[in-house]
């Protein structure tokens, strides 16, 4: 087992001791051919006097008609790419695009992520159970749940996205509803927890079993985990449930576990607080 530090933020937690946060999750800081190439039985080995001459031709009709009127961008749908079928895993293509699909245009600019950046923090895609309809159809449409959380109110949208059809077929927004933290989420409170005053102890105890200053996420092994509040909690994080809230369980990199879970990191305020 390794040395324990004492210093300031008190123990450093021994890998057995933490592994009782069995709902958190661990995030290791740690979605044609090519043009003039040469074709089988040597053709495409150079350019003809008529090729050329067309090219040139081309060319200046290009040039002559820069000063026309563009004709207007028209946004495409997201491309299809690889497929699954039935109830097979979500394929990454899939993925990227149910996502695209669900964060209109709207949602988009209504809503703030964990960094306070325009749009909501995208939480997880995950493939929808069928229809009790069609729980025995082979060809029942592939369906894809898409959630997030949007920071600037607080809720959690999810959204249902057709696959064949790529229409969103349901919106459901909830307060005060708390999912498992995004990786993105987990590296910002890190990041905050870092650089809060309340995250000096956090700072010294790292400084003492490396030698090295803690300055990013990077530095760390980080477990997340959803706080709320419960009677007899400070005042500091009575919010929190409301606010989406987190305890961070840090360890050092191929290193010790460093005791952290008396700070809570309120994501939505941007906060830390102290509550042991």
């Amino acid at each position: 087992m390794r040395t324990i530090v004492h210093r300031h933020l008190g123990k450093v937690v021994a890998g057995a001791a933490i592994a009782v946060a069995g709902t958190a999750v661990m995030v290791g800081i740690t979605l044609p051919g090519s043009a003039g190439a040469d074709d089988s039985g040597g053709q495409g080995t150079g350019r003809t006097a008529q090729t050329a001459g067309q090219a040139q031709e081309q060319g200046q009709g290009q040039a002559q008609g820069q000063d026309a009127v563009q004709p207007g961008v028209v946004e495409q749908a997201p491309a299809e790419g690889d497929r699954g079928k039935g109830r097979d895993p979500l394929t990454d293509d899939e993925t990227e695009r149910v996502e695209k699909l669900a964060l209109d245009r709207g949602l988009s600019r209504s809503s703030e992520n964990v960094e306070g950046d325009k749009g909501p923090q995208r939480i997880t895609v995950d493939l929808s159970e069928p229809e009790a309809s069609e729980l025995d159809d082979p060809n029942a449409p592939r369906r894809a749940e898409v959630s997030f959380y949007d920071y600037k109110d607080d809720s959690l949208v999810t959204r249902t996205v057709n696959l064949d059809t790529g229409k969103v077929e349901s919106t459901d927004t909830q307060h005060g509803v708390q999912p498992p933290l995004s990786r993105d989420e987990t590296v910002e409170a890190a990041r905050l927890l870092i650089a809060d005053p309340l995250g000096a102890g956090l700072r010294a105890d790292y400084k003492d079993a490396t030698g090295k200053k803690l300055t990013t996420p990077d530095q760390l092994m980080l477990n997340g985990m959803i706080f709320r509040a419960v009677p007899g909690t400070p005042a500091s994080v009575a919010d929190c449930g409301k606010h989406r809230c987190t305890r961070l369980f840090v360890k050092v990199k191929n290193g010790s576990w460093i005791d952290s879970r008396d700070l809570v990191v309120d994501l939505s305020a941007r906060k830390v607080a102290k509550v042991g």
